[in-house]
């Protein structure tokens, strides 16, 4: 069975942030992971917990899934992926996105506007700063003139990008070097993995080695309708935000997508679990035994995903555990 090159996901639920780090060494050193990518949202900032990590072990990559473009800018994601290139002793790479309405009009009062541009010049800019030259860039998102940083890696960061529908993925593959994605259902891989190598082919690129980063979320149990509503429960606001919304949509589920929205906007979460039917869940999460749920990774990984992050969905702080474990290289 090929499952790829394994990685977890931190922050993990009901974790501390030295948790994590914790962790992030039994990852490495005891349950045999190739790497570690971090998710954020309101838990730790990505970039202090992947300088802790750094510091705490030494052999897996250490990712960003992602950082958006939004809340910092081009010349502070360049600080910061220098910095932890150095850290890291060159193990980063640094994923970008664009993110959702939610985390950043919502949370953080950022407009959330022009995500193809802000997504392009971020990365062109952090790419321009990285080499150690002086910055000279203008364009309809971001400039940046004369910074030069003070912490340039000794090899070049890696930068992904993370999309959704079909004109970011078509950038990701113009301007990024692998791809992130997530929370898909196995028939929409070929068109997400054709419309990034679409578009790095217009850049003159081939992406068909690319890596291809997926997180997964993933419930280890015997229990399958107990998976599904703890699904139902801690994702119908994350399949409701526009983004998600019309990725659902575009990914064939356009009943799902149309009546989790509709519920939503008359804030009647029951309706929109409901919605959320037992072929959505079961195609965009990983639910069932370990053995089960190991082969529906490694379908994935057949059809084209490189890298599986496995998310542990999970109830109380032991099952975190458990969920590592049943995908640990070192144990299987």
């Amino acid at each position: 069975m090929n499952l790829g090159t394994l990685a977890i996901t931190l922050p993990a639920p009901f974790f501390s942030a030295s948790g994590c780090v914790e962790l992030a060494q039994r990852a490495e050193r005891e349950w045999g992971y190739d790497a570690i990518w971090l998710a954020e949202t309101a838990g730790p900032d990505s970039f202090t917990l992947a300088g802790a990590i750094a510091q705490a072990t030494e052999r897996v990559t250490i990712g960003t899934a992602i950082v958006p473009v939004y809340n910092r800018t081009p010349a502070v994601l360049a600080m910061s992926a220098g910095t932890l290139g150095q850290l890291s002793d060159n193990r980063f790479i640094l994923g970008l996105g664009s993110s959702s309405h939610a985390i950043i009009g919502n949370w953080n009062g950022v407009d959330f506007e022009t995500p193809l541009a802000h997504v392009r010049e971020s990365v062109q800019i952090v790419r321009q700063a990285l080499t150690g030259d002086k910055t000279d860039f203008e364009g309809e998102a971001f400039r940046s003139r004369g910074l030069r940083l003070g912490a340039v890696p000794t090899e070049t960061v890696p930068i992904y990008v993370a999309a959704l529908r079909e004109k970011m993925l078509q950038l990701a593959g113009e301007v990024g070097e692998g791809l992130i994605v997530n929370f898909f259902p196995l028939s929409a891989l070929p068109k997400i993995l054709g419309a990034y190598r679409t578009g790095a082919a217009g850049a003159g690129r081939d992406a068909s080695k690319d890596e291809v980063v997926c997180r997964f979320q993933v419930s280890v149990t015997d229990d399958i309708p107990a998976a599904r509503g703890l699904v139902r429960a801690a994702f119908g606001g994350y399949v409701a935000t526009p983004v998600y919304n019309r990725f659902f949509a575009w990914c064939g589920y356009e009943d799902v997508a149309k009546g989790v929205a509709g519920a939503f906007a008359n804030r009647d979460r029951a309706a929109a679990a409901a919605a959320m039917t037992d072929d959505f869940v079961d195609s965009v999460t990983i639910l069932g035994t370990a053995e089960e749920c190991r082969e529906q990774v490694a379908a994935f990984v057949d059809a084209g995903v490189t890298t599986p992050v496995i998310a542990p969905l999970v109830t109380d702080r032991e099952g975190v555990a458990r969920v590592f474990e049943a995908f640990a290289p070192a144990l299987h």
